[in-house]
């Protein structure tokens, strides 16, 4: 037998969101656990893909990116958040938000440099940056408000820091940066080379008429930001697997040097038919009440239950507090209710490096009425 060399993510399993979907599906439960639409997208974009596939636009797009795709998202970028990209220069579609991720920390992370992530983290973020060398520093945000102590966060700065990954809004807790954290973490990053990574695959899915603060609003924080979105999380299609990163040139230049050489390019009539179908903005920006009345209509179906239910700003993620209903760790209940009430949820301690356990779940509701429904009917019965 061949001695195989040390794993470099010797600590690393199958993740949570896979397990749970395999037990509900074990289990024939309902599966709120892992992230993504039961629903069709819109036929019209489907039509523009069958389109552009018929018109025999199936071969190799550039590898930063089909123009036509990357004006609109500069666009979109522009008229939502007053900043402005150069498309063809500052923009790079990629073959997902993860992926864009895992680009941008292979690009910049090198060995022993520090790397600050905001726990609950979604689940690439620690791993990527262990496998190019760098060293995680943790911030714990706790239930039930999460909220970030930026005083804490200035004391994890060093020498060393080399980037600071924020995730807004946040998976899985549902809350927002609001505009004391944004201006904490500019005195922060002030006179330093650190880089910011934001992962924003959330943005148009905030509620309540709040607002969505992204990176590339304040020149500040731009200038040393790559910026990360998701078509996945924008149009329901998540096994499309096409998000982008904005970034200025000089990041973007380093970013494609790792990219060209990861997957190179990306689904050529998927991105024409992006493009075509975000000339209507609506599309996007009728997003947020979409999802609104998913979200609300699973905390009312809830609200007599014994769950305690924790804000949610946005995401299609919504967090319960369930320790008036059982004393197992959040691990063990998920499984519980999988099994024996058949709704899988993914426990909050999946998301810390410690496996914190405040006895919280996260339920996806970017699902079907019908969904929720019977998703609903099992969980009052607890």
């Amino acid at each position: 037998m061949i001695q195989l060399p040390l794993s470099k993510l010797s600590n690393v399993g199958t993740t949570i969101f896979s397990q749970m979907t395999q037990l509900a599906n074990e289990n024939e439960a309902i599966n709120l656990s892992q992230g993504f639409p039961d629903f069709m997208p819109d036929s019209e974009l489907l039509d523009h893909v069958d389109h552009f596939i018929k018109k025999g636009f199936n071969q190799y797009a550039p590898m930063g990116g089909m123009i036509g795709l990357k004006e609109e998202i500069a666009g979109k970028i522009e008229n939502s958040h007053q900043a402005v990209y150069h498309p063809d220069s500052e923009i790079t579609v990629t073959a997902g938000g993860t992926q864009a991720i895992f680009t941008a920390i292979a690009t910049f992370v090198k060995k022993e440099d520090e790397v600050i992530i905001f726990e609950p983290a979604y689940d690439c973020y620690e791993p990527t940056v262990e496998l190019f060398g760098g060293i995680v520093k943790r911030f714990e945000m706790k239930a039930p408000d999460y909220e970030i102590d930026w005083n804490v966060v200035k004391n994890l700065i060093s020498e060393k820091t080399k980037m600071i990954i924020l995730n807004n809004p946040n998976n899985p807790s549902g809350k927002i940066l609001k505009e004391n954290d944004i201006q904490e973490l500019i005195k922060i990053v002030e006179g330093t080379s650190i880089l910011i990574l934001s992962d924003e695959v959330y943005e148009n899915i905030v509620f309540d008429g709040k607002q969505h603060l992204s990176i590339c609003k304040y020149p500040e924080l731009k200038n040393r930001s790559l910026l990360v979105a998701s078509f996945g999380k924008l149009f329901h299609v998540t096994g499309w697997k096409i998000g982008y990163c904005a970034a200025p040139k000089y990041l973007t230049d380093e970013f494609r040097k790792i990219h060209q050489f990861n997957v190179f390019s990306v689904n050529t009539p998927m991105q024409l038919a992006l493009a075509e179908y975000m000339k209507n903005p609506d599309h996007y920006n009728q997003l947020n009440q979409f999802f609104q009345e998913k979200r609300d209509f699973l905390r009312q179906g809830l609200a007599n239950t014994s769950f305690e239910l924790l804000d949610c700003e946005g995401t299609y993620f919504q967090a319960l507090k369930y320790d008036k209903i059982s004393d197992k760790n959040d691990l063990d209940f998920a499984h519980e209710l999988t099994i024996n009430h058949k709704v899988a949820s993914v426990p909050f301690s999946s998301f810390y490096k410690n496996k914190l356990n405040e006895n919280v779940i996260r339920l996806c509701f970017a699902k079907k009425q019908e969904t929720l429904e019977r998703a609903l009917e099992n969980l009052s019965k607890l």
